[in-house]
């Protein structure tokens, strides 16, 4: 078990891209939610800030990423990150309370298209603990920038699915250990509680 000592003051617990259409889509990923509740709940009671990051395009979005080539082209194109859809909305299962941190991103990172630093920074959050879908999308990529940000960064392992396990394992055992402290939920709650 690792040494984590997280100051509930100062931490922020980020679950990111829990939509309706993305855990259905991704077969397995459901299985998350139970972990990712007790989480919430141990992050809740101790006293983070618990943010969530979704992914959608407003019109505005969608007509700038159809010029660009890439997978959000492609997302632009189908529609399916249409902003309005209930299936870019966070899954009913895991709604944020009132006053939790709520952001929609228009691209792969938590942090290149939002104000999440700013609302984290405003908060005097300076650790990161971060879980959702994928390992190998929004997970990679908001370590990568929250490491460029100066953050202290926890992954939940058990708290990120990708399609390929492969991926993840690697990811998670190898690649997120140079940036982060990679633990499970159950060491996360046992840390906190």
């Amino acid at each position: 078990m690792n040494d984590l000592a997280l100051n509930p003051a100062t931490t922020a617990l980020l679950l990111m891209d829990l939509q309706a259409g993305i855990l259905e889509s991704h077969s397995g990923a459901e299985a998350l939610l139970p972990g990712l509740l007790r989480a919430r709940e141990a992050a809740r009671q101790a006293g983070f800030t618990v943010g969530y990051v979704r992914v959608a395009l407003t019109p505005e979005d969608a007509a700038k990423a159809l010029t660009t080539p890439g997978s959000f082209a492609a997302a632009a194109a189908s529609g399916r990150l249409d902003d309005a859809s209930p299936a870019t909305q966070i899954d009913a299962r895991i709604l944020p309370a009132g006053g939790e941190i709520v952001v929609r991103k228009s691209r792969v990172g938590a942090f290149g298209t939002t104000d999440l630093d700013d609302q984290l920074r405003a908060r005097g959050i300076d650790t990161l603990v971060l879980a959702g879908i994928s390992t190998s999308g929004v997970v990679l990529s908001t370590v990568r920038d929250a490491s460029d940000c100066d953050y202290r960064i926890v992954v939940l392992a058990d708290g990120c699915f990708d399609r390929d396990e492969e991926v993840h394992r690697v990811l998670t055992q190898k690649v997120f250990t140079r940036q982060a402290t990679v633990v499970s939920i159950d060491e996360f709650v046992a840390a906190i509680g």
